[in-house]
């Protein structure tokens, strides 16, 4: 497996292929200024002043350089590049901004089938102090990827707890699991979602903490449904196929705590994780149930298939309980949020001005996009029930994922910031350094905020 520390080094004037990087308005007049060969070889090579376009041209001796046409310095400028080149050692003139898609270009989900035995691109920057951050956050985006794209049976609630436990041993975090039966009492809802899964699938709730006692407390939320099958309100076979996906917003809490932990943040960390498997069996919890919730409000249970709001409401619960200054939840939540922004937009629901501002900010400086969504206080009633304190999915299917936000808002108290990424995890279609499966959104933009406020 490459190494992302590998990819990326300081430029100490060691030997390396040249990258020429031009504009796609500046093709012409580049083109005007070679020598007729040259004109030749690009032309053969169907080089175009389009975004992606690259040509590879001979220098003296036995070196050649590259000329490729970017649109901007993006994280992504240098993606496809680092996909294409063969491999080597690249250096790129006057252009710093594209590291962490140079080596998320090389990333490869290769559990399953051999490796790519095709070598590494290493890219030269004078840049030397961003590297470590930029590595980082190829490391966490990878850790999104690999986790969203393992199948189900060998990415169970246990899976889930194992790299959780990993992830605190690596940085000196301490680990506490609540499993089974004892859930019953203390976080019913993810007990009675979870509970129909074979034993060795059990639900629990994962909670980590790291970090100071003393100093600020923040909770990482991240909804853990390892499968969803949509429970006894089944999903159609199509709607299935991509479950395994359901646990993404667990992968984004874990990596954005290893973001975190790594930085050494001045913060008492508290990260959150309740894992099921959504499965069903005769014990299966079903429609019409009433269920009681940590905090002891209840909820009439509309559709089993909304079960990703009910154990993240005893999750949040519990970290409530802790009394911190800043809560951010990931969930994979609805498919309504898909409809309205499509899978690269995730919805950002918050009542904090400045938390929400702070993350739309951060998502347009690094290139990682939010957009907020209202939590609409006329559609709160949607949740009424006739028999419980709310309903977990309100019939119509109007406003989905702002109904499931308000339903998550009502076991946050107010004053507590708190912001919720409806997160899709998933990207339809590759794009240079972002290939079809498991994807991070919102991931740099959450941490992005983090580490401005907690220096």
């Amino acid at each position: 497996m490459i190494r992302f520390d590998d990819l990326l080094q300081p430029d100490r004037g060691q030997p390396a292929h040249a990258i020429e990087m031009i504009a796609p308005d500046d093709h012409a007049g580049w083109l005007a200024r070679q020598s007729p060969r040259t004109r030749g070889m690009v032309a053969a090579q169907g080089f175009r002043g389009k975004h992606g376009h690259h040509a590879v041209l001979p220098g003296e001796g036995d070196d050649w350089h590259v000329v490729a046409v970017a649109d901007g310095e993006t994280p992504w400028s240098l993606a496809g590049l680092s996909a294409a080149l063969p491999a080597g050692t690249y250096r790129v003139g006057g252009h710093e901004g594209g590291g962490l898609g140079w080596l998320l270009g090389q990333y490869r989900f290769d559990r399953y089938r051999r490796a790519d035995e095709d070598g590494a691109r290493i890219l030269l920057t004078r840049n030397a102090a961003g590297i470590a951050d930029t590595i980082a956050l190829a490391g966490a985006t990878a850790q999104v990827r690999d986790l969203v794209n393992t199948p189900a049976s060998d990415c169970g609630p246990a899976d889930l707890e194992a790299a959780a436990a990993a992830l605190a041993k690596r940085h000196g975090g301490t680990v506490t699991v609540r499993r089974g039966d004892e859930l019953e009492q203390g976080y019913p809802m993810i007990h009675a979602v979870g509970h129909a899964a074979a034993r060795d699938r059990a639900p629990r709730l994962i909670e980590l903490v790291w970090g100071d006692q003393a100093a600020p407390r923040i909770a990482l939320v991240g909804k853990g449904v390892s499968f969803d099958t949509g429970g006894l309100d089944i999903k159609p076979s199509s709607g299935m196929r991509l479950m395994k996906k359901d646990m993404g917003g667990a992968a984004h809490a874990l990596a954005l705590a290893e973001l975190v932990m790594a930085a050494k943040l001045p913060v008492r960390l508290h990260l959150l994780i309740p894992a099921v498997e959504n499965a069903i069996s005769g014990d299966a919890f079903r429609p019409g149930d009433v269920l009681r919730s940590r905090k002891g409000l209840t909820v009439e249970n509309t559709n089993t298939d909304a079960e990703g709001r009910l154990i993240l409401a005893d999750a949040l619960t519990r970290a409530v309980e802790e009394k911190p200054e800043l809560i951010l939840d990931f969930a994979t939540l609805t498919g309504a949020a898909r409809v309205a922004l499509g899978p690269d937009l995730p919805p950002l629901f918050s009542d904090d001005e400045a938390l929400a501002r702070d993350l739309l900010a951060a998502g347009v400086t690094t290139h990682d996009p939010l957009w907020r969504l209202p939590l609409w206080d006329g559609y709160d009633e949607l949740l009424k029930s006739d028999i419980a304190d709310m309903v977990n999915a309100p019939d119509g299917g109007f406003a989905g994922a702002i109904t499931a936000a308000l339903f998550l808002r009502r076991f946050v108290p107010a004053g507590i910031p708190w912001a919720h990424l409806d997160v899709f995890a998933w990207r339809p279609t590759s794009k240079p350094g972002r290939p079809k499966g498991g994807d991070a959104y919102g991931l740099r933009a959450a941490f992005t905020v983090l580490r401005q406020r907690y220096r």
